[in-house]
């Protein structure tokens, strides 16, 4: 969050504190801590401003001249916070263990006074953080008037969670994303957890949840960022020659949408659908599309979204797909794009409207799913459906298998079946794999299922993304993992309270779209294309030319005379890539893990307390081996340009 101008601090907020905070002897420093937060957290600063003097936790004074204080356990023992003696000592003590190196994110269960954390801060270097856990509110005020945590919390270096509100604590710490990815801690304050066991635990496992969250999504962008790109512009001949979802804008207000997902549960109640087909809008993931056409029913909607060519096997040999629209982000792979038999619309893109302009590539979009399941439902609520419905999410091992019957992976397994190995035992196999990753989480039925990081990421993105919806989200996938923000209902409660009205069959034909039809598109892609390539081959002569005056600095660290001389050439090349930005942009989108790594070196450097020369040689460095992937990165991309110039010049408009 940024820093609110001072300015705004009238608006924002009421008087800070009240009168009788202002005469207390510890004033000062309350006030300076909360003039820090009601910047970055006004919500919390009000709650905390709200705590008169007589609700705060009593003090008592220590031997040193610091603070301590006594709290009750749950079963009434009394437990000191901190020591009699020498408070500041012992937190000393406690932060000597912990292991501060190659850390970015330290997140500590229990504010106490605040002795410890300020003894956690101030051996944090560059860009490292803390974010502390304290349920009791009571006691993080008074924390606030005995230690002087201002300066962190004004530069978010010191972030405080009190309760366990999943989409809250998401909001709070997504900035930071990237941080924690690079390496999270756990420190635990022992009388904290005495105090408040169960609650520090509930918020533990909430921020766990949230790192895990965060890994697996920057992994998956890091790691699927190249063949992304690849599919994109192998992609661009039919972007612009298919109809955007522009027209589908609430095309069905009013009216139910099924999300049909693989989930195992959805064999309990896939055969309803066949009932509601014509009274709700069928929304399936790829998938599910041979279970369902097997039973003869026709999905109104497919989404796609997966990279790999393998995907092309959830099309083939399906059925009949003439009658179904896919909707698709250009990312999924060209072999599902080009052969698909039905109408097709792609989404807004914006590496494609980077390749080729934003007037050409201009496009109705959805959100980026992580998944087909969320793409179906961003694409339900972008056509006004009310309600939403989902089926076959399990987000989990319902019965202790993966799939729904019928599914493309096991038509895959079938040569290995026979009477030692049968599909349930590959389906446990399936599950046992993943046992070191593998999570309890609250079931739709009230008890607990097993599922694992990746799922449970897409767990926690359906319930924010629930949460930011206003309009009713119902799970009818009788079984799976509780889906938090959804009505639960069974599929047959469904059809009885919303699938009433027969929507009119006018309203699933395909948008048309004139532009589809104009070939002087396909040009205008054609020289915006050529363009590219262009200043890709520049992209990799100033590359060239910085690696070279790059490892000759880095002999001329210990003559600043001549290293200043020799930077005045690099300061130009830096004003002609910032002049030729878009050909480092498309490169960067492509070579993610260049820009990770540039980002993880800079922490380490920042962190690192080296004097000007050693600091110079690790930052020669950093950009030697930033620039060597931003090189690479673009000769990889010409060919891959190239040929999507070929596909672009052989496509014809459709007639």
């Amino acid at each position: 969050m940024e820093k609110v101008p001072t300015w705004y601090y009238p608006r924002m907020m009421p008087p800070p504190v009240s009168e009788t905070t202002a005469t207390s002897p510890h004033a000062e420093l309350f006030l300076g801590n909360m003039r820090a937060l009601w910047q970055r957290d006004p919500q919390l600063a009000l709650r905390l401003d709200a705590i008169h003097d007589d609700q705060r936790v009593p003090l008592q004074a220590t031997r040193s001249g610091a603070w301590t204080a006594v709290r009750a356990t749950p079963s009434g023992a009394d437990v000191y916070l901190h020591s009699r003696y020498d408070p500041v000592a012992e937190a000393n003590r406690l932060v000597d263990a912990v292991d501060t190196d190659d850390k970015y994110c330290f997140v500590v269960s229990g504010s106490g006074l605040g002795y410890h954390v300020a003894a956690l801060l101030s051996r944090l270097r560059g860009d490292a953080f803390i974010v502390c856990s304290e349920p009791d509110e009571a006691l993080l005020a008074t924390a606030l008037t005995c230690v002087d945590l201002a300066d962190a919390i004004g530069e978010d270096r010191l972030i405080f969670i009190t309760d366990n509100d999943k989409p809250r604590l998401h909001r709070r710490l997504r900035s930071r994303n990237t941080l924690i990815m690079l390496g999270a801690q756990f420190v635990h304050h022992p009388p904290s957890l005495r105090i408040a066991e169960s609650a520090h635990q509930a918020i533990s496992a909430a921020i766990a949840e949230f790192v895990t969250y965060t890994r697996m999504t920057l992994v998956t962008l890091v790691s699927n960022s190249r063949i992304t790109c690849e599919n994109i512009a192998m992609n661009l001949a039919r972007y612009m020659t298919t109809p955007p979802i522009d027209q589908l804008r609430n095309r069905f207000a009013g009216y139910p949408a099924i999300i049909v997902s693989a989930g195992p549960s959805l064999s309990r109640n896939i055969d309803q659908l066949a009932e509601l087909k014509g009274r709700a809008v069928l929304c399936a993931v790829q998938t599910t599309l041979r279970p369902l056409l097997e039973r003869g029913i026709v999905p109104d909607f497919a989404t796609s979204l997966d990279f790999h060519e393998m995907s092309r096997k959830f099309f083939e040999d399906v059925g009949d797909l003439t009658r179904t629209h896919l909707v698709a982000e250009p990312k999924a792979t060209w072999h599902v794009i080009d052969h698909y038999p039905g109408p097709v619309s792609l989404l807004d893109n914006a590496w494609a409207r980077s390749l080729i302009g934003d007037e050409l590539a201009a496009r109705g979009g959805l959100k980026p799913g992580a998944t087909v399941s969320h793409l179906a439902f961003y694409l339900a609520v972008y056509m006004g459906c009310d309600p939403i419905v989902f089926v076959g999410q399990d987000l989990g091992y319902t019965g202790h298998v993966f799939y729904v019957p019928g599914v493309e992976i096991h038509r895959a397994w079938r040569s290995e079946l026979n009477r030692f190995h049968t599909m349930e035992q590959k389906e446990w196999e399936r599950i046992v794999r993943n046992r070191e990753i593998l999570h309890r989480v609250p079931g739709i039925d009230g008890g607990e299922v097993y599922t694992d990081e990746l799922l449970l990421t897409y767990l926690e993105q359906f319930q924010n993304d629930i949460a930011a919806e206003p309009r009713r989200v119902i799970n009818a996938t009788e079984g799976g993992a509780h889906l938090r923000g959804t009505e639960v209902l069974c599929l047959s409660e469904v059809a009885e309270q919303y699938c009433h009205r027969k929507i009119d069959p006018d309203l699933f034909a395909c948008p048309k779209n004139e532009e589809c039809h104009d070939g002087t598109r396909l040009s205008a892609t054609k020289r915006q294309l050529e363009h590219r390539i262009d200043e890709l081959g520049g992209v990799i002569e100033m590359c060239d030319e910085l690696l070279g005056l790059l490892r000759e600095l880095d002999n001329l660290t210990d003559d600043p005379q001549q290293f200043n001389r020799r930077i005045v050439r690099v300061d130009e090349l830096r004003t002609r890539i910032q002049q030729q930005s878009r050909g480092y942009k498309i490169v960067n989108s492509f070579t993610q893990f260049a820009e990770l790594r540039r980002f993880s070196a800079d922490r380490r450097i920042k962190a690192a307390e080296n004097d000007d020369a050693e600091r110079a040689r690790q930052q020669i460095a950093r950009d030697i081996d930033f620039i060597s992937g931003v090189r690479e990165g673009a000769q990889e991309l010409s060919p891959i340009l190239r040929r999507a110039l070929d596909r672009v010049s052989r496509a014809r408009v459709p007639s």
